[in-house]
């Protein structure tokens, strides 16, 4: 099955778009090796899949015939992501959504930067 639709298959990714354009951005690894969408995947092989800011591993145990539920998911791959990582990944997701929470959205705007300046100068 192609590293793409079996992304898709076991629910690592929504639509199958969104997984043909992670591998084509240089979003997924197999054996440490980058691969386009139609690369083959075959049981035992160990993929990676770029959420920023980490790689996450896992290691195909089957391989489906099309999408299965999300119950079935775990008979299909293993996590093998490091605990740090995945503590990591946790801790920016916790800081965002407090930012989110306090109305803190990213990058000021063009005017919010001109109100720090006017703000500072005084």
């Amino acid at each position: 099955m192609r590293i793409d639709k079996y992304i898709w298959a076991v629910r690592l990714a929504k639509s199958r778009s969104i997984s043909s354009k992670l591998c084509n951005g240089e979003g997924v690894m197999i054996n440490n090796q980058f691969v386009k969408g139609s690369k083959e995947v075959k049981i035992g092989n160990t993929f990676s899949i770029k959420v920023n800011p980490i790689w996450r591993i896992y290691k195909v145990l089957d391989i489906p015939k099309s999408r299965v539920g999300a119950k079935l998911v775990p008979d299909l791959i293993l996590e093998t992501t490091p605990k740090e990582d995945l503590e990591f990944l946790k801790s920016i997701d916790d800081h965002n959504r407090l930012n989110k929470s306090l109305g803190i959205k990213g990058r000021p705007t063009k005017k919010d930067r001109r109100d720090i300046n006017d703000f500072l100068e005084d």
